[in-house]
């Protein structure tokens, strides 16, 4: 435990749960108990992807902070970490606090080797701006897009020809294991869907042991092998998020394109739920052939199903050919910014 003027730091622990959720409804209005009964648990199990830091005061849990890192986020060789939440009682507001945590977050990350670390915030929380800027933050080049569900959207530009999806888009943002009964709305493997523009492509639910074909068509893409990051985010999208709906693209019996999303509640303070779409990849033998567009359309539609109205995703601002598509498939800029901080 570490101690200082603003409180004690120390590591979250199972015990700290109740604590965080009512510092978190304090601070956003509503109880987010399902999100962080999943991500401190996470965050508990799998100590080599999470940072999980808490500050008390006269011995009462008075703030928290969870940080993921990530091998290969947005196509990158670098490890980076990705503040999903942060968290100070109302009433120890201005002590330092919010300050601290990340001091010990940067801390421990500098001692991993890991020098990025990224986080959201929407450009009207201007409290969290200030603190961000004032904590050497900085907008990173990467632009946030979102898109409405609702079939209209997707109808609106599919004269356009949104129909490739020839390299990997990522976003974001363990080994908790996924609650016995949740559902699960994604097609099951074997039972494929026509594809929906050429009735060629067989669309099925994201399994286990589909990893070695992920990171054989990754690696096609990108040129190298990225294994660890995909072994986390396929954990992670099946076994983390509330429902599962990522989708694997089969070309005889053979996948050949992949899209791992979620549905999530909570990530950035954010108290609607919505889905973030994490990574996309097509082999690039299928380009140009619908398999993109194959998969995002049937994602939007079990996400319309589901009464999920939003849809988000990043990417560089300067990957033109995917900004391309996602523009052509409805997404538009949202309202969140992109911001990073260099460790030293």
């Amino acid at each position: 435990m570490s101690h200082s003027p603003q409180g004690a730091t120390r590591q979250l622990t199972p015990e700290d749960l109740e604590r965080v959720i009512e510092i978190d409804r304090q601070i956003t209005g509503r109880s987010r108990a399902a999100f962080f009964k999943k991500r401190l648990q996470a965050a508990l199990a799998d100590v080599r992807h999470f940072i999980a830091m808490a500050v008390e005061t006269d011995g009462k849990l008075t703030g928290f902070a969870i940080a993921r890192l990530q091998d290969g986020e947005f196509g990158d060789a670098r490890r980076v970490a990705t503040l999903d939440v942060v968290g100070v009682d109302p009433d120890c507001r201005n002590r330092g606090q919010g300050s601290q945590l990340l001091r010990q977050i940067t801390d421990v990350m500098g001692k991993l080797d890991v020098h990025e670390l990224h986080t959201q915030v929407g450009w009207h929380e201007t409290g969290l701006t200030r603190f961000f800027a004032a904590s050497g933050f900085s907008l990173a080049p990467r632009v946030i897009l979102e898109r409405s569900t609702a079939r209209r959207a997707w109808d609106r530009n599919e004269a356009q020809g949104a129909d490739t999806a020839d390299q990997e888009a990522g976003f974001d943002d363990g080994a908790a294991r996924l609650d016995a009964g949740v559902p699960d709305y994604s097609y099951p493997p074997g039972s494929g869907i026509a594809d929906l523009a050429a009735d060629k492509v067989l669309v099925r639910s994201l399994a286990a042991d589909d990893l070695a074909a992920v990171t054989r068509i990754d690696r096609k893409l990108v040129g190298r092998d990225r294994a660890a990051f995909f072994d986390a985010k396929l954990n992670e999208v099946l076994n983390e998020s509330g429902i599962r709906v990522s989708l694997t693209a089969e070309s005889d019996s053979r996948p050949v394109g992949f899209i791992m999303a979620r549905v999530d509640y909570g990530e950035y303070g954010r108290t609607e739920t919505a889905a973030v779409l994490d990574v996309i990849g097509v082999e690039p033998d299928f380009g140009h052939q619908g398999v993109g567009r194959a998969l995002l359309s049937q994602l939007v539609m079990n996400l319309s199903t589901l009464r999920v109205e939003t849809l988000r995703t990043a990417a560089r601002w300067n990957n033109f050919g995917l900004l391309g598509f996602l523009d052509r498939a409805g997404f538009t800029p949202s309202q969140q910014l992109f911001l990073s901080k260099a460790i030293d």
